[in-house]
Parts: structure tokens; C-alpha cells; sequence
């Protein structure tokens, strides 16, 4: 398995005050595989998907991604940890403003040991005509593909997305979930997203639906299909 996660618990407060976010959730993924994480806002989705990727960190419980475990590692250590196995891609761009395409998606070239050709993923992700252009000159859809291309270039073990279609229009979000489906297919990157749109599920490998931060189901998709013939 490429992610293992065993009883992993999450709070927040204390006393009176005390909220559990997450509650004993174990489960793992393999190489290769989309992973769809489903709830209602305030499941505990986004916030475990924050603990992989070493942004927040569990009260107990383990991660390991490739025997890598993060369990008490310093900062230093996280920061090692997030450089070689994950890239991020969120809702918001945060792509930089005076810099253009092509150098936004050099930014995540240089994090990584074994990047990706980077002509070659401009011309996966279709943006060979702009690479030239600053973010303000190009489209949401166009930003969000070059938010992608900065989490992927160098070649991580796994992509996180939270809520990469979010803030986007339903034809610009299907064509962001083809992209998405063509890294994964190209690359054989895992790809790990956070949604509240439950049509995306079913171009998932595996879905993962978590409840008042409890996992519910856990399962594989049997009858997978292309972004392409999603509907919501």
C-alpha cells in the first residue's frame, strides 16, 4: 500500500468545549488510485486530508505513505516529508501574480528530487499558448490547470485536491476532472480529493464517505466511469 492510516483521531478544545473531528479512521490506498473523500461540511473531510498532507496533526493515530511515518517528526522533518511524497492543489489558486504560467509551475520543479518534463506537462495540460501569460491574463479554468501543473511537476506520490472544482463552472470543472483523470492515467499519480459533489465519486476508484468524523463506507467502485460522462 502507498498510504496507511491507523487509528487516527483528531480534537479540538477542550472541556466542555471539546469536539471530536476525527474518530478512529483507518483505512489505506494504493498506487494509482483515485481516492474520492464524501461528507457534509463539517465531516472532518478536509481536515484529514490536512493531517496527510502535514499541514495539521493528529492526536493519535498513524500515517505512513511509502514507510514513511509522521508521527512525531520536527518540523524539518514534515517539511522533508511534504517536499517528496505530496503536492497540493486547493480551491484557491494562490498562483503567483508577476510570474508567469510556465514560471508558476517552474516553483514546484525546483521542490522536487525526480521532476517532470515540463514542456511536456504545459502540453498535457493544454496550455502551451499561454505559458507566456501572468495569471491575471488568464481564465479561472486556466489558473486552476496551472495550480495543478505546480502541484504535479514534481512528481509526487500523491496529489491532494480540496475542492479543486469548487469555485469553478460546471463545463470549466468537468474539463479540470478530465485533466485529473488524464495525470492519473499518464502518471500513475494518486490522486486524493476532498468534495461535497457527489457525482464526482463515480469517477473514483475508491470512495471513502465520512460522517461526524467517522468513516461510513469505505469501498471500490465497481462501475467507474470517465469525467467526461459525469453529470450533476
Amino acid at each position: 500500500m502507498l498510504l496507511e492510516i491507523n487509528d487516527l483521531c483528531k480534537t479540538y478544545g477542550k472541556g466542555d468545549n471539546k469536539l471530536e473531528v476525527l474518530k478512529n479512521i483507518s483505512f489505506s490506498i494504493e498506487k494509482g488510485e483515485v481516492c474520492v473523500l464524501l461528507g457534509p461540511s463539517g465531516s472532518g473531510k478536509s481536515t484529514l486530508l490536512n493531517i496527510i498532507g502535514g499541514i495539521d496533526s493528529a492526536d493519535s493515530g498513524l500515517i505512513s505513505i511509502n514507510g514513511d511515518m509522521t508521527k512525531n517528526m520536527t518540523e524539518k522533518e514534515l517539511t522533508i516529508y511534504r517536499r517528496k511524497h505530496l503536492g497540493y492543489v486547493f480551491q484557491m489558486y494562490n498562483l503567483i501574480p508577476n510570474l508567469t504560467l510556465k514560471e508558476n509551475i517552474e516553483v514546484g520543479e525546483y521542490l522536487g528530487e525526480n521532476p517532470l518534463e515540463i514542456n511536456e506537462l504545459i502540453d498535457v495540460l493544454g496550455l502551451t499558448n499561454h505559458q507566456n501569460k501572468v495569471p491575471n491574463q488568464l481564465s479561472g479554468g486556466q489558473q486552476q490547470r496551472t495550480a495543478i501543473g505546480r502541484a504535479i511537476i514534481k512528481n509526487p506520490d500523491i496529489l491532494l485536491c480540496d475542492e479543486p472544482t469548487g469555485a469553478l463552472d460546471y463545463k470549466t470543472s468537468k474539463a479540470i476532472l478530465k485533466l485529473l483523470e488524464d495525470v492519473n492515467k499518464k502518471y500513475n499519480t494518486t490522486i486524493i480529493m476532498v468534495t461535497h459533489n457527489d457525482a464526482i465519486k463515480n469517477m473514483a476508484d475508491r470512495i471513502i464517505k465520512l460522517k461526524d468524523g467517522e468513516i461510513r463506507k469505505n469501498y471500490l467502485n465497481s462501475n467507474k466511469v470517465t469525467a467526461d460522462e459525469l453529470e450533476w
